[in-house]
């Protein structure tokens, strides 16, 4: 293991499954989570070095919660996703970045490298 921990809170299950199997084999920790609530506990108790959080969730829009996040676990990266990239919902903080769905596997090598 490379010590590193990913969680995914994304309702699309083929994605996570995907993420989570290309990242396993990548050597980090993944768990998914596919409602906001699960997940925001899941932040908490995995304490995750990097959180990829969908907007469109089953239980509220994932952005809402990314300061949340954000102040709840200092050292985490956050990778906000949505099929409608909009700048003007993210938060502005160099640990956030936004990337559009459909999301390939090159790109998410390239951002957690």
């Amino acid at each position: 293991m490379n010590g590193k921990k990913v969680l995914i809170i994304d309702d699309e299950v083929d994605l996570c499954l995907l993420l989570k199997n290309y990242l396993t084999r990548q050597q980090f920790e993944v768990v998914i989570s596919h409602k906001l609530s699960d997940g925001l506990k899941e932040a908490l108790d995995f304490v995750p070095d990097i959180i990829f959080l969908d907007n469109n969730l089953p239980d509220s829009q994932g952005w809402t919660k990314a300061g949340y996040l954000l102040e709840a676990l200092p050292n985490a990266s956050l990778y906000l996703i949505s099929a409608y990239k909009s700048g003007n919902e993210a938060p502005k903080n160099p640990r956030v970045t936004v990337i559009e769905k459909p999301l390939s596997l090159k790109a998410i090598e390239s951002l957690i490298s």
